[in-house]
């Protein structure tokens, strides 16, 4: 993970290696156009647990 790309929760920046606290970065990133990206990856993953989690309550509920 040393060798990984990180984005900086706080700054904004892309991070080479594991620079920030973990509470401050999102990764790892494979790239450092990856990690730019992370604000758009973090929300279609968001969305798509919540997707998750909807089609899981429904069938908990008998309704799929």
């Amino acid at each position: 993970m040393a060798d990984s790309y990180w984005y900086n929760l706080k700054t904004g920046e892309v991070e080479y290696g594991a620079q920030s606290p973990g509470a401050d970065r999102a990764g790892p990133f494979d790239t450092a156009e990856e990690a730019g990206r992370a604000p758009e990856i973090l929300r279609e993953r968001s969305r798509a647990w919540d997707d998750d989690d909807a089609r899981e309550a429904e069938w908990r509920e008998g309704r799929a």
